[in-house]
């Protein structure tokens, strides 16, 4: 949308953004390198939650044009091709920031994890008490005690109630806390979004096929499709120009797909 309304902008002002575009070259730093290789991503997010503006950069399609006609050879030369992967790596880096700080708030807190042990822990030896309560009833019962007998029965019924009540304890516990506390939340590992297990079919369509799920997943794709030995390279050959957007030394998730995951791992797939 903010590619076709820069187009559009260009039409009705003719002239006046034609000379300005017109006055910078393809290796001016004002020029948005990541626009000329492919997509920048401050056009991906237009109107979503994670919208990161008008990109500060110029976007010229004349420039891009002038570009996408060199022959490869030519634009190895420029090294834009690595602006670009370092700029989709920046932006996917912050997402998987997010991802896992989103991963883990679904995790059970500190105190969750104190009392659901404390519970287990309960439950543990009132089994144990169980077993051997019923043990001596029978060896009570074979001596002829049968009122010590009965007064043992009780104990142990009395021990099963509780143990089920612990049981009941633990069951609420685990329905209130951690991923199944949160309406059985997980979290996207494209775009970093909140996702239901209970969402019925169309609401995760709406999800893997929205704009900023696609986005991301597009930025993904893209930077996968990068050789691995450019990836692994600080620095285009022979090149020390300005970069057009930069990032960070980690590599983004494995991306291209969609999908939510829960603490075990990958779940629900979808995307591009």
């Amino acid at each position: 949308m903010a590619a076709e309304q820069r187009k559009l902008l260009e039409q009705l002002m003719g002239n006046t953004v034609t000379t300005r575009a017109g006055s910078l070259s393809m290796n001016d730093p004002k020029v948005c390198r990541s626009f000329l290789v492919g997509t920048c991503p401050h056009d991906l997010f237009t109107n979503t939650k994670q919208d990161l503006g008008s990109c500060p950069k110029q976007h010229s399609e004349a420039l891009k044009a002038e570009y996408e006609a060199l022959s490869e050879k030519e634009k190895q030369k420029f090294g834009f091709e690595y602006d670009y992967m370092r700029d989709l790596q920046k932006y996917i880096d912050d997402c998987n920031r997010r991802i896992d700080s989103a991963q883990r708030r679904l995790e059970k807190t500190p105190d969750e994890i104190r009392q659901t042990n404390a519970l287990l822990k309960s439950i543990s030896e009132f089994s144990s008490s169980i077993h051997n309560g019923t043990l001596e009833v029978e060896i009570l019962g074979e001596m002829g005690e049968v009122s010590r007998a009965i007064d043992e029965f009780y104990r142990v019924r009395q021990a099963q109630q509780t143990k089920l009540d612990r049981e009941k304890e633990l069951k609420a516990l685990s329905d209130t806390s951690g991923p199944s506390g949160h309406q059985k939340l997980q979290v996207c590992d494209v775009c970093g979004a909140y996702l239901s297990r209970l969402d019925n079919d169309r609401r995760l369509a709406d999800h893997f096929y929205g704009k900023m799920h696609l986005g991301y997943a597009q930025m993904r794709k893209t930077y996968d499709a990068f050789p691995k030995e450019m990836r692994r390279m600080r620095a285009p050959p022979g090149d020390d120009h300005d970069m057009g957007g930069g990032g960070g030394p980690r590599g983004p998730r494995n991306g291209g797909g969609g999908g939510y995951r829960g603490r075990g791992g990958r779940g629900y797939r979808g995307g591009w």
